[in-house]
């Protein structure tokens, strides 16, 4: 580690996601600093090197001397989600601590394999819930928790975005695309630390209108979750219907919902009913990658567990391959899911100022299209 107790990190993968939220977070730290790039696109570290003043470039054929050269602490791993796993247990096998973006793989035991490796080699490991210290989130589970809405019994949820690229990783089942794994996992994530308790059975339904840029994955799936005490969670989550991010939680009392719930730069607004009266709050944006990476690096340099682990990493892969396996079957599915020991709580908030602007990217696209 640097003298100034800076963990060192590279990120691992340049697309859309690391260059217009990842790279310029690294800026609103003060624990976090950004040494290395790892791609196979040599305008993206070229162009990015010079822009972002990072010394150390790799090409994924070089990321073993990446993880070997002494220059690094940690990776933030941005790739397909078919190659989260790989790229998970090499720099584990090299002692280097590993921040993971969601789904953290692309089965069970993919998940397990990580696990294995960074405890073999006493690494951390955390999968990249940013919400998890988000304000918004984190209220919305103190909310429930304090049972303001009286007792929580039902959740619903749509999260929905156009992706119009037809080669967008999101549309290719190679890459482990998907609806519910890409963007469904906000879902289910949310009901998970909103009801503080893991789902016991559940049945999905996907639909798809036969367009071409639907010809691997589902255009939209629908979703019914059974939680302990007979509590119910629905959710719909679509690549092909116009920009919503909502989840509602229901109680004996009341209701609570977030509008833009899942958003990574924007406003979330509450909108918390009790006994017929509403109140409305809003929570400004700020940098969500920035809290992350500083919550990781708080974590490596005080030598504690992240609460986002391996074990909620895997929890939810369970969960999305038991949807799939109902999809498939057209049944109910029971799930077994890891007993979790911690919950995201209030007492992880953390917020970072803003990003003014936006970064133009370099080879890469938001899913939307958008440059």
């Amino acid at each position: 580690m640097t003298q100034k107790n800076k963990i060192r990190y590279a990120v691992v993968g340049l697309g859309w996601f690391a260059q217009e939220a990842a790279l310029p977070a690294f800026a609103n730290t003060e624990n976090s600093e950004l040494v290395a790039l790892v791609s196979d696109d040599p305008k993206k570290l070229e162009e990015l090197s010079k822009k972002y003043k990072i010394q150390h470039k790799y090409s994924y054929e070089e990321y073993e001397d990446c993880l070997t050269s002494g220059e690094i602490d940690a990776v933030y791993i941005a790739l397909p989600n078919h190659l989260h796993c790989e790229y998970t247990v090499r720099a584990a096998n090299q002692a280097i601590h590993v921040l993971c973006e969601k789904p953290m793989a692309v089965t069970e035991q993919e998940c397990e394999e990580m696990m294995k490796a960074a405890k073999d080699n006493d690494v951390k490991l955390m999968i990249a819930y940013r919400l998890h210290l988000e304000p918004a989130n984190l209220q919305a589970v103190e909310i429930v928790r304090s049972q303001q809405i009286g007792e929580p019994r039902i959740f619903n949820s749509v999260f929905s975005q156009q992706v119009v690229d037809e080669g967008n990783i999101r549309l290719r089942d190679v890459t482990g695309g998907g609806t519910i794994y890409d963007i469904g996992i906000y879902c289910i994530n949310a009901v998970r630390y909103l009801f503080q308790d893991e789902p016991t059975e559940v049945f999905a339904v996907a639909a798809n209108k036969g367009e071409q840029r639907f010809s691997e994955v589902e255009e939209m799936s629908s979703v019914i979750m059974l939680f302990p005490n007979e509590k119910l969670a629905t959710f719909t989550c679509s690549f092909g219907a116009a920009k919503v991010s909502t989840y509602q939680v229901v109680g004996t009392k009341g209701d609570l919902r977030l509008e833009s719930a899942y958003t990574w730069h924007g406003e979330i607004k509450h909108y918390l009913t009790i006994n017929g009266e509403t109140q409305e709050r809003n929570f400004e944006k700020h940098d969500q990658l920035a809290a992350e990476f500083t919550y990781f690096s708080d974590c490596i340099l005080q030598n504690q567990d992240p609460e986002p682990s391996g074990t909620e990493g895997l929890n939810d892969v369970r969960i999305i391959q038991a949807l799939y396996k109902s999809i498939e079957t057209g049944q109910p599915v029971k799930v077994e899911t890891l007993e979790r020991s911690q919950h995201p709580t209030s007492a992880q908030t953390i917020k970072r100022p803003d990003n003014q602007g936006k970064p133009d990217l370099i080879h890469a696209a938001s899913p939307s299209g958008d440059s």
